[in-house]
């Protein structure tokens, strides 16, 4: 159900898009990823804090797996994973100086949500199997894996920081982009659940 609104641009209402669970989720999640590595990078040597928090990851990436398949249109990853087509024809109006007012997660979006569930799973599983050999921080599952690889996995895990690293900068830095070149803000919505985008007969 929309909300009209006479002060809106001509074109643009008003849309519930995302869902109370999958805004918890995101927030959460962003803690969770921010404190986990920051405990990776400076936490004690004791790295039990560090443990727990990438357990909260997996069950929200979890979470977000299953809300994917079953949950609400815009968090199902059919209603947002476009093919390459899409990408380049989004690519071609990006740098426009104007709103996107794209419902949902526009192909670029997408890429990003996919990438970042990726490399989180990457993490959770490097680190469940790792054994850094300084008999304190072992993985949980790291003696049901050969010792080759549960010392590879530590290479791996500390690789999968720095691409959480890096997928977080960029997600931070196009987050600043959409605000301060497209004036659309992409914060509000997470908080609010409402989004202005285009109406359908005007797409």
């Amino acid at each position: 159900m929309t909300r009209p609104d006479p002060d809106l641009p001509a074109g643009v209402e008003v849309q519930p898009v995302w869902d109370p669970l999958l805004r918890t989720f995101h927030w959460l999640l962003a803690f969770c990823v921010v404190t986990t590595w920051l405990l990776g990078k400076f936490g004690p040597a004791n790295m039990w804090l560090h443990f727990w928090f990438g357990y909260a990851i997996i069950g929200l990436v979890v979470f977000r797996l299953i809300w994917g398949l079953v949950g609400p249109r815009h968090a199902r990853f059919t209603s947002f994973i476009r093919g390459p087509g899409a990408v380049r024809s989004y690519l071609g109006h990006m740098f426009r100086r104007e709103p996107s007012y794209w419902p949902g997660h526009n192909p670029l979006g997408a890429l990003s949500v996919i990438a970042m569930l990726a490399v989180l799973i990457l993490q959770a599983t490097t680190g469940l199997v790792s054994d850094p050999d300084d008999f304190i921080n072992v993985g949980p599952l790291a003696s049901e894996v050969s010792r080759s690889t549960s010392r590879a996995a530590v290479s791996w895990h500390h690789l999968g920081a720095l691409a959480v690293l890096i997928l977080t900068v960029l997600h931070v830095g196009i987050i600043a982009f959409y605000r301060w070149w497209k004036r659309e803000d992409l914060v509000r919505p997470m908080l609010t659940g409402a989004k202005l985008v285009r109406r359908r007969d005007e797409r």
